[in-house]
């Protein structure tokens, strides 16, 4: 995991303006609901694992989920996780295998190429544009 320094951090908004502004970024949010946070994620890569800008926010006013809700911005981080290529059957089961399709880590928190490093900082820079307006 990387923290990307930024003025967005603490930047609180209503998530119908969130949605609005990420999502032509290409940012998901629709899969990281926790009880009073969440997260906003983009994909950067899916080679040999799984490269992600994310972007934590929890809730300052309002329900979790709504639209409606006032969110508050967290520091947007760059994390990278690498799984064994093919097939991973160590313990599965006929029942364990109708959720647990996938290989196993290669590494939690693996390092992230520079590539990747530029390609963050660019977009949380172009968020902090589109954001402040």
């Amino acid at each position: 995991m990387l923290e990307l320094r930024s003025q967005i951090s603490g930047l609180q908004m209503p998530m119908k303006e969130l949605e609005q502004k990420v999502k032509p970024f290409g940012f998901t949010i629709e899969s990281g609901w926790e009880y009073d946070d969440a997260y906003m994620d983009y994909q950067m890569a899916d080679n040999h694992g799984y490269h992600f800008l994310r972007i934590p926010f929890s809730i300052a006013v309002g329900e979790n989920g709504s639209r409606d809700a006032t969110v508050v911005l967290g520091m947007p981080f760059l994390f990278s996780h690498r799984y064994q290529s093919g097939l991973d059957h160590e313990g599965i089961t006929a029942y364990s295998a109708l959720w647990n399709q996938f290989s196993s880590q290669e590494e939690k928190d693996t390092y992230i190429d520079q590539a990747y490093v530029r390609e963050g900082v660019m977009l949380v820079r172009e968020l902090e544009q589109a954001l402040s307006t």
